[in-house]
């Protein structure tokens, strides 16, 4: 597997280099944001290592960059930016995870392993609720006329409202079940998902509104005449 590391200090890249190539991983290193978002961009690789301290444009641009060209390579940031308003605002530009410095090699693969997991293609190639569509491969989402790329966590949320259509999951269901961590039930980081998703499917839809439907002071669902 190739993963691209993002890290401009000298020894902590060496030390992942070290560790991901021990353990099997063909590991490409960029030491700037400039030079690892054209990286990225590229699509030459299956995960992104990502630190947010960087010279020439720092991580959270990197990965807004990322998510808004609609690349869904799955990304972990590793930063020493542990505050929780950091890491929150990791997972709302769409970081699949995030792991705080100082941290164990061992730990980081265990969560480039799951990160994958979440990604590898199920039994099921499709799932399908009326006009809309969505590949459990290539994470493309069909919504009347428009195919849109979905990031990881905004293809896991979706597909976890496609499975029960008309249930209404509240917001710490779903960081529970996507996220797979609770957070504060003050947090955005749903909302902000949601609001991503209905703006991709909402897009040359011919006026068609998205099928999530927002349930005041509960949650959401997926529309059954969706």
């Amino acid at each position: 597997m190739k993963v691209l590391l993002i890290e401009d200090e000298a020894k902590i890249a060496e030390f992942v280099i070290k560790g991901l190539s021990a353990a099997g991983y063909e590991v490409t290193h960029m030491d700037d944001g400039e030079r690892g978002l054209a990286a990225v961009l590229a699509g030459a690789h299956d995960l992104v290592i990502l630190d947010v301290m960087l010279p020439k444009l720092n991580g959270f641009d990197v990965l807004h960059q990322v998510r808004e060209a609609g690349h869904a390579t799955p990304v972990i940031i590793l930063s020493a930016k542990v505050d929780l308003p950091d890491r929150l605002m990791g997972f709302e530009m769409g970081a699949d995870d995030y792991l705080p410095k100082p941290f164990f090699v061992e730990e980081l693969v265990a969560r480039i392993k799951a990160v994958m997991q979440r990604k590898m293609p199920e039994q099921v190639q499709q799932i399908s609720v009326s006009h809309l569509t969505l590949d459990v491969v290539s994470h493309k989402v069909q919504w009347f006329g428009v195919t849109a790329v979905l990031s990881q966590r905004e293809f896991s949320l979706l597909a976890f409202l496609m499975r029960s259509p008309g249930h209404i999951f509240s917001r710490q269901q779903i960081l529970k079940h996507v996220w797979e961590i609770n957070f504060d039930p003050e947090t955005n980081v749903v909302d902000v998902c949601v609001r991503r998703i209905k703006r991709k499917l909402e897009r040359g839809s011919g006026g068609h509104t998205s099928p999530i439907e927002s349930v005041r002071g509960v949650g959401y669902r997926l529309r059954v005449e969706a």
